[in-house]
């Protein structure tokens, strides 16, 4: 049985994991004070907790005010898990209370990689 390690809830929102080809799920986003955490409609045995101890960082791409649906969340065993929410902005600013200012981060869009690609080297 599914147990939080969350004791007050800040936010519940649906989303998406992205798991790898054809496995996205879909779900709700639980961001507490001790974790962040999703639950699978399908099947809420595959939950994902991510204590906020063991995020190294978390992202999104941000363009002008609006920050992107999709987020990357660094963990301490090097992997990266990407989420998607319409709730996203707020996910990362309680996640930038919870694991500090420096953690949060603009990830480059898609045109800012393509243009350091090309970019003239000096």
């Amino acid at each position: 049985m599914a147990q939080s390690l969350n004791t007050k809830v800040e936010l519940s929102t649906t989303g998406v994991y992205y798991v790898g080809i054809g496995g996205n799920k879909v779900g709700k986003f639980l961001v507490g004070d001790k974790a962040l955490e999703f639950y699978p409609d399908n099947n809420v045995e595959k939950y994902v907790q991510i204590p906020w101890n063991q995020i190294q960082q978390i992202g999104a791409n941000v363009s002008g005010k609006s920050v992107s649906r999709h987020f990357h969340i660094f963990i301490s065993d090097n992997r990266k898990l990407m989420f998607a929410s319409k709730d996203s902005g707020k996910i990362l600013k309680i996640a930038r209370d919870k694991i500090g200012n420096d953690k949060v981060v603009k990830m480059p869009t898609l045109l800012q990689k393509f243009g350091r690609l090309f970019a003239k080297k000096s």
